[in-house]
This record gives structure tokens, sequence and C-alpha cells, in this order.
């Protein structure tokens, strides 16, 4: 069917020219959604302002941590290192993301469905592909994966990758959870009646369904963007290291009541943009460095909910002072569990 439109339809050029050169005048290798696209899919309609194309969910954060005198800075920075990763509809339905080298999945062909391992976990791959299918040492892959194979879009809609929502969200996070595992028709069982063992009123109304059913999944620290000699950008990270800790909800809401979740380290620290100036983080604190998580690890019956005493009483699931660096500890004031608080040994 794109076939039929010709090249000319989605990447523009000169179709009347003889010459390779003036053909060639004008033409776009990624084509505008609303003006290729649209005309023929409706999904597209707020592409332009999906967290995919325009990956506000980092401005939303970084404005936060920035002052209105450092953003420029972090601008810069951010265009150097981090908007490469944004997607197009061609970078899913025909090709890899621009950021992984692009390349063909299937000659020209377009997916309707794009292929997951060159797309969807091309991308989110460090994470979400390592947690997803058991690639981190010791750890099982998420029983969704395991026993099913289940895809990514078995949970993610197209309209949560489009951004065809009811509001334009700031970040991942933002508005009612997705997906959302007992309001769906997988997990509709699952009340707060107690019929399902541990799964009674006090359970489920403190808690998120991966603080109990989440194994290890990676935490990453003290990302530091700078450029080579050659002006080429790079990164550079500590080494990551897998755990799991449980903390209070920083992002407590209706869509989100609960008091306690699973809470992963992200990699910022105050000289994170130390290259394009100093001290652009001045509300650094703003922000916890231990963020709300819903990681990719999900287990029937994860280590900390083989007994009650797994995750009572036992403070080694819980984020402490003592789990926090130096710099972190103003940030973390709101998440980090007091032991006076940690919930008593069940007896």
């Amino acid at each position: 069917m794109h076939g039929k439109q010709g090249c000319l339809e989605c990447h523009g050029g000169d179709g009347t020219a003889t010459e390779k050169e003036q053909a060639h005048i004008d033409m776009r290798r990624e084509p505008i959604a609303a003006e290729a696209c649209g005309k023929c899919h409706d999904e597209t309609e707020h592409d332009a302002d999906s967290l995919h194309s325009t990956l506000r969910g980092y401005d939303t954060i970084l404005q936060q941590r920035a002052s209105e005198e450092t953003w420029p800075h972090i601008e810069e920075a951010f265009g150097n290192h981090c908007e490469s990763c944004h997607t197009s509809c061609g970078q899913c339905h025909v090709s890899q993301p621009t950021n992984l080298g692009g390349g063909l999945t299937a000659g020209h062909e377009f997916k309707k469905i794009p292929p997951m391992n060159r797309t969807c976990t091309a991308c989110h791959g460090s994470r979400v592909d390592m947690e997803y299918k058991g690639k981190n040492e010791g750890i099982p892959p998420d029983i969704h994966w395991n026993q099913g194979g289940m895809p990514c879009f078995a949970c993610h809609t197209a309209d949560e990758m489009h951004g065809n929502l009811d509001f334009e969200a700031a970040d991942r996070y933002d508005g009612s959870p997705m997906p959302d595992c007992t309001s769906s028709e997988c997990h509709a069982d699952i009340t707060d009646d107690g019929t399902v063992e541990s799964h009674d009123s006090n359970h489920l109304s403190t808690m998120s369904c991966q603080t109990c059913h989440a194994a290890d999944y990676k935490n990453c620290y003290s990302c530091h963007v700078q450029k080579s000699e050659k002006d080429v950008p790079y990164f550079k990270i500590e080494p990551s290291v897998l755990g799991l800790k449980i903390g209070y909800n920083p992002r407590q809401s209706e869509e989100r009541p609960w008091k306690w979740v699973i809470l992963r380290h992200v990699p910022v620290d105050p000289d994170s943009f130390e290259y394009y100036g100093l001290d652009l983080l001045p509300n650094f604190d703003a922000l916890p460095t231990w963020a709300y998580a819903t990681p990719h690890t999900t287990q029937l019956r994860a280590p900390q909910a083989e007994t009650c005493n797994s995750c009572h009483g036992n403070p080694d699931v819980f984020l402490t002072t003592d789990d926090l660096l130096p710099y972190e500890t103003e940030a973390n004031k709101n998440v980090v569990v007091e032991e006076a608080d940690i919930p008593a040994p069940i007896k």
C-alpha cells in the first residue's frame, strides 16, 4: 500500500529532475508525521507532542533541578547528548531508531506492529531488555516474558506509544498508571477482600504491586556528559548495581495512592553537567535520586515476599540513610525510611 504512494509522497524531492543532485533537493530522510503519515493515520494526531517525539520527560525532571539562569546550558547539553534518542513514525515502523545506527528492519516494508527487538528493547535495552528477558546474572526473566513471551505491546497500548491520551503527559508517570495490573483483564480477579493470600485491603491500598512482585533491578549512578577532543559528545557513568529498595512513595496521588513503592537510583549528581558550566543544578535537592520505579522484573513471588518476615522487620529491603551517598541525603529525605518506621515482624 505504501509503495503505491511513491517515494516523493513521504520523502519529498523533485520528481521532475533528471539529475541526482536536483532530484534530492529538499528531500527528507525522516518524513514529517503530520505531512506524510497523518494524511491516512489518525493516530499521528498527537505524535508531535508525544513523549517519544519530544523527550519532554527529561525536560520535566531537569527543569526542576536547574534554574532559569542555568537552563540554557542544560539545553545545550541535552541537544548534544540526549536529543538523538527521540523517535519518529518511521524509526519504529520501518527502521531502527537513528541513535541505534538506523537501518531498515525488513527492507522498506512497513510494519504495523514494530519488531520488538529492533525497536522497543533496542532503545530501552540497558534496563528494560536486560530485566525483562532475564539477562542480568542471577535474576530470572520477568514472568510475563518467561511464561508467555509477552511482547511490549501486550501491556503498552498504541495510544500510550503515540501520545493519544486525554492530556499532554509531562513524563511517563503522569496520569493514571499504564498499564494498570489490576484494572486490566489480566488480573481483574485481584481484589482487596483477601481471597488471594496477602492481597487484603491493607496491602493493596498501601503498596504498589511491584513492592511485592519485583525482583532485583538495575540502579545507576553518577552520569557525566562531556565532549572528546574531536568534539564528539559522550558520557561516563559509574558501574550499575543490582538491588531492590522499598521506600516512601514520592509521587503519591489519587492515581498512585500507595505509601510503599519500589525506588530506583537514577544516574544524576550535582556535577552531571559540569562540562557545560559550574553549579548548573542549583535545585538538585528538589527531587529524590531514588525515584519511583516500575521495573520489568515481575515474579509471582519475589524474594521480599517469600514470607511475611522477608519484608516485615527486614531493614535490608528498605531504603535507609545507610544507602545514601553524602550529596543526596537532603534530596531523599521524603523517601528514605527510618528504622522505627519499618513494619514490625509478624509473630
